[in-house]
């Protein structure tokens, strides 16, 4: 594996600059590190000095690992098949960032796996120094912790310790997502292969609870569902209002005001969407931090195709064979030509939310 990770620095050092550089030596640092943590599942399970509890949630795991191969159609190998106490609350923090008058994410490229709309760094302060950079450049950014993330098979990913403890339908999901990434994924196009990881987690989560008889944890999951996709739906038409408002001819005092109101009025719709909640209010969070484009850009990215994708799925019969290789032909298409085919799945007043997808 190191060899794959010493191979993987040379070529960035013919392709990139010195400050480039730097970056990816982080990149290499940190994955050594979480290669040097990792442990196999299977050993720390025979091993006496394990706390029951952490002996439970890795016995969950492995079943939830089988699964995904046996029952999803995911790749078996020996990724997610160990574990990594990393000592801290992400594994990486993502860096995204805007204009100020747009919501398009500016793209970070890189070696092997092409363009993507974050950069990521295994250091919270150097992600909290780099987005500081880019907002003294006018930019929109956001620092978002990850919790895991996929190598897309280029090394065996563990289970970090920051989602060990996670609920079982979020655990599972987890699993899920990072496997699908692995499953496929198109250069250059993240939102594309976010929303394709969050379809396959969804189908998954569901195919799992309902495999696992788990009734009271199946309709807790619904309940759940229920109000994210209509927060997340909020979320993006805010988006698509502020792409409406960045494209009028507007003074700079002017757009900066409009765009104030428009972050005002998410967080009042937000409001009077959560009366409907019974008191539920766990995505005040989202809103403690400040509301900029960055923050919506995120959310489109894994979610403005999630509808076109179900809407796919439910075209091949809820087959997940039939589904990857639906997804697998959309590869000959540019991300462009790929987002409006799939745009076209939906009739144009349906929502996330009117997509039956199990």
């Amino acid at each position: 594996m190191q060899i794959k990770i010493v191979l993987l620095l040379l070529v960035f050092q013919l392709l990139t600059g010195c400050a480039t550089l730097g970056y990816y030596a982080q990149s290499v640092h940190g994955q050594l590190e979480l290669i040097g943590k990792r442990q196999p599942i299977e050993e720390l399970l025979a091993d006496s000095e394990v706390s029951e509890k952490l002996r439970q949630r890795l016995e969950l795991v492995l079943k939830m690992r089988d699964f995904a191969s046996t029952e999803l159609g995911l790749p078996d190998n020996a990724s997610y098949r160990s574990y990594a106490d990393l000592g801290r609350k992400a594994m990486v923090w993502s860096v995204v960032a805007t204009p100020e008058f747009s919501v398009q994410p500016k793209q970070w490229c890189y070696p092997v796996v092409g363009c993507a709309a974050y950069r990521g760094y295994f250091s919270h302060q150097q992600a909290e120094q780099f987005a500081e950079g880019l907002g003294s450049e006018g930019l929109d950014v956001v620092v978002e912790p990850v919790p895991a993330y996929s190598t897309l098979g280029w090394f065996d990913d563990p289970v970090p310790n920051t989602v060990i403890n996670w609920s079982e339908p979020h655990l599972a999901g987890l699993i899920f997502h990072e496997l699908a990434h692995q499953k496929l994924y198109f250069q250059d196009d993240s939102r594309f292969n976010e929303a394709f990881a969050v379809a396959v987690e969804q189908i998954g989560v569901e195919r799992w609870m309902l495999a696992q008889h788990n009734s009271e944890g199946f309709v807790h999951w619904q309940q759940q569902k229920a109000r994210e996709e209509p927060f997340f739906q909020l979320l993006l038409l805010t988006r698509q209002r502020l792409v409406t408002l960045f494209a009028r001819p507007l003074s700079v005092a002017e757009m900066r005001k409009a765009k104030v109101a428009e972050f005002e009025q998410l967080r009042s719709e937000y409001a009077s969407l959560k009366r409907s909640w019974n008191g539920y209010t766990g995505y005040d969070r989202w809103f403690e931090r400040k509301l900029n484009n960055a923050r919506l850009a995120s959310v489109a990215t894994y979610r403005h195709l999630l509808p076109g994708l179900l809407a796919l799925y439910a075209q091949s019969d809820r087959d997940l064979a039939r589904f990857y290789q639906a997804c697998g032909a959309l590869a000959a298409l540019t991300p462009e030509k790929r987002s409006q085919q799939l745009e076209r799945l939906i009739p144009p007043a349906a929502s996330v939310t009117d997509v039956v997808v199990f």
